[in-house]
Formats: structure tokens, sequence, C-alpha cells
């Protein structure tokens, strides 16, 4: 039992500090996407169908000038492996073209490419891994996961739940455009959504619909009375009037008989964020800390000063405005890729701590991905150590791990021969 506890000790390290190589799939120009998945009666027996929604904004890929415009390709991979992660199922991949004749919209988040794929699904556990890579830039990232794949009833089954992002009408009819990253903004009133009832009769029913507050514990609620048809009803609900602050929602839809009594549910969890901020600021006091890499200490000071949320979150704004490469674009690149770094960061070099305030967090955040990473985990005669080399910069770095449980710290730091943050 020691020699097993001894091997597991000396392989954590490896686990906890790996690092994007900036020339490796994560480069420092990754990809941000948003994927979303939603389950529904399958025309095959004892099957479900899943059908996955991958959305990659326009500035997150490279276009190409052409003479009839602008064009973009990427590819999308999704592999499908049972619960253990062990074992793949099946895997997917195509290929993605987008055309624009508009420059400024290349730049922009707020236009996305959507790709729709469906495929039946046995009940169960599965995790899925989507892979998003650019054709042009090979730029890459990659997202997974858990997918739980429900039995849905005959008798009356309920699909799951998604967000409506809009809905357009063309000569086809309506259409339903997915809200793919679950998410609304703090100046949001109002979240859309649909889902489908599947009924072997026709029968009278109400939805109790409720939106959680997860961090407040606070609840908002309406009620729906209505007839469904034999066969499948698509329900389209509004919930309005709702003021939503920084953080996470849990949205429900509860199906309840004449009598009151639930028959069945469904819910969600979403996401609330800042609007104008990248997905992963959740906390406006904790993403004040974490510019502490690229602002002065009278920056910091002076935002932390604010008297009132709104002030702060006013003065927060303006310091990244400052940083906008340029002012005819609507999106902050440099903003985006510091909170990617921080977000990165928390994920892999937690150590003893948040990840962002560890060593290997604090020069990633700062300088990006190194050009070349070389470990040292199993050295006889030496505690496990990584090199991190930025060849443009002529810089190396050297993280020693004096405790055996992947702390990694900075081995004689000059601060003083810092340039700051590198975008």
């Amino acid at each position: 039992m020691k020699k097993i506890l001894f091997v597991m000790m000396l392989i954590a390290p490896i686990l906890l500090a790996q690092v994007e190589y900036s020339t490796s799939m994560n480069s420092g120009n990754a990809i941000s996407f948003s994927v979303d998945a939603g389950g529904f009666k399958s025309s095959i027996p004892n099957k479900t169908r899943m059908d996955f929604f991958v959305q990659v904004p326009y500035s997150s890929i490279q276009f190409v000038k052409k003479d009839d415009g602008f064009y973009a390709n990427y590819n999308i991979t999704l592999s499908f492996t049972d619960e253990s992660k062990m074992n793949i199922i099946f895997e997917r991949n195509w290929k993605e073209r987008v055309k624009t004749t508009d420059f400024k919209q290349t730049l922009s988040s707020e236009n996305f490419n959507l790709s729709y794929k469906t495929y039946d699904l046995n009940p169960g556990k599965y995790f899925v891994k989507c892979i998003v890579e650019d054709s042009d830039s090979r730029s890459a990232s990659s997202k997974e996961i858990p997918l739980i794949v429900k039995q849905i009833s005959d008798s009356l089954g309920v699909s799951d739940l998604m967000l409506v992002a809009e809905y357009v009408k063309d000569s086809t009819g309506e259409k339903i455009i997915p809200n793919v990253t679950a998410s609304v903004t703090n100046r949001s009133t109002s979240v859309s959504l649909y889902f489908e009832i599947y009924s072997d009769k026709t029968r009278d029913i109400n939805i109790e619909y409720s939106l959680d507050d997860l961090k407040k514990s606070t609840s908002f609620k309406q009620m729906e009375h209505l007839t469904v048809n034999p066969g499948t009803n698509l329900i389209k609900h509004t919930i309005n009037n709702v003021s939503f602050s920084v953080g996470g929602y849990l949205l429900n839809a509860v199906i309840k008989d004449d009598d009151w009594k639930i028959i069945t549910s469904v819910e969600k969890k979403i996401f609330s964020k800042i609007h104008g901020v990248p997905l992963v600021i959740t906390n406006l006091d904790k993403a004040v800390e974490q510019i502490v890499y690229i602002a002065s200490p009278e920056e910091l000071d002076f935002i932390k000063e604010a008297k009132s949320y709104a002030e702060k979150l006013e003065r927060f704004l303006s310091f990244w405005e400052k940083k906008k490469p340029s002012s005819k674009i609507d999106d902050n690149p440099i903003l985006y890729e510091y909170f990617r770094r921080v977000d990165y960061a928390n994920k892999h070099f937690k150590g003893l701590g948040e990840g962002w305030r560890s060593d290997m967090g604090m020069i990633f955040i700062t300088f990006g991905p190194p050009s070349s990473v070389e470990r040292h985990p199993l050295d006889s005669n030496t505690k496990p150590y990584e090199i991190w080399d930025y060849y443009e910069l002529n810089r190396s770095f050297f993280f020693s791990d004096q405790t055996g449980f992947g702390n990694y710290r900075l081995v004689n730091p000059d601060y003083s021969r810092w340039p700051g943050f590198r975008p």
C-alpha cells in the first residue's frame, strides 16, 4: 500500500502541472466556442435523440480575403466515450465554412456560426469531447462535457430544456435559434426556453416554471395551464420581469396533473454574466483581484474604492476600454484573452490554492503559453521541476515542486525584469 501511495505522489505533479505550448493545439490564440446538447424523443425505439449545437464566434476564427468576400474554415470533432472515459464509443468529424462580405463582422464575437448535429443514443451516462480547429491558423480548443441521456416515457414524457436566443421567421415558417451559451446577462429581464412534451392521449396539465438564484437562495415562479395532444407538443415559454444578478441559476419546469400532483420535471443550469465581459467572469470582486498582473496598484485601488457595485463595474469596464487595441471594434480581444488565461490557470495550476494566484498561473497569465516546456518529474536526487522557455522574449522560468503535491514555485524570481502582460 505504501508503494502505491508513493507512486501516486510522484505522478501527481505530472497531472497538475500540464501547460499548453504556444505552438500546441491550445495555443495562445485558442478558439472560443460554446457547445450544448439536448435530449428529445427518437423515432428509433429505446433510444433518445440527442441534438448537439456548436457555436463559434467570428472573432475566434481566421478569415482570409478572397475576391468576393472573407472566408473562414474550421473542423469540429465530437468524441463520445463511456462514463469511465476509457472506451471511445464513436467519433464524428465535419468541416464548416463561413463567408461574410463585411470585414467588421470578422472581428465580432456577436456574429457566430452555429453547427447542428443529431445522434440517436442509448440512455445512459457519457462524456463528450468537442474539438474545434481552425483550418488556416491551426489554432484549436477543446471542451469536455458530461452527458446524461435519459429514457423518455411513452405515456407522458418530457425532453430536455433548451434556452432560446431568438425566433426567426422565413418562408418555411418559424425557426428557433438556441442560446448555446446557456447564459443571460445582468441587463436581461427575461429568459426564453423551449422543450417538448410527449403524450399518449389528450390531457390537461399544469406547468410550474421556477428560476432559482443559486447564490441568493431565492426563487422566481410562474404557472401555465395547457392541454397537450397525442404525440409531440412543442412548448415555448418566456419568463419575464426577472432581475438577474451575476452567478448561477437553476431553471425548472415541473409538470403536474389536474390534482397538482407532480408527474415529471426537467431542469437546466444557466448563468448570468456581466454584460460585455467573458462568461468566465461571474464575480466582479474576484475579477478585480485577478487583474493584479496587468493593472498598477493605483488603478486597482481606484476600482476597489468605488462606493457601489455599479460604480465598480463602470470603473472595471473603463479600465479595459483603455486597453482595447482599436476603437473601431466592439469586442476587446485583450480582455477576453486575459481572462481565458485566468480560467486556464485555475483549471491547471491549482497547487495549494487558486490557480491564478500560483507562480505558474502568474507567469502563464502574464506571458501566455511558453514556447517549450522541459519537464523533470522523476529525476533522481532532485525535486520535480519544470523549465518554461519563451523564445521571443529570450526568457526562461524555472519552477520547483518542493512539497511533492504539485505546488510548483518560481525559483529566484526577478520581478524587476518583467515587461508586464503580453497579449
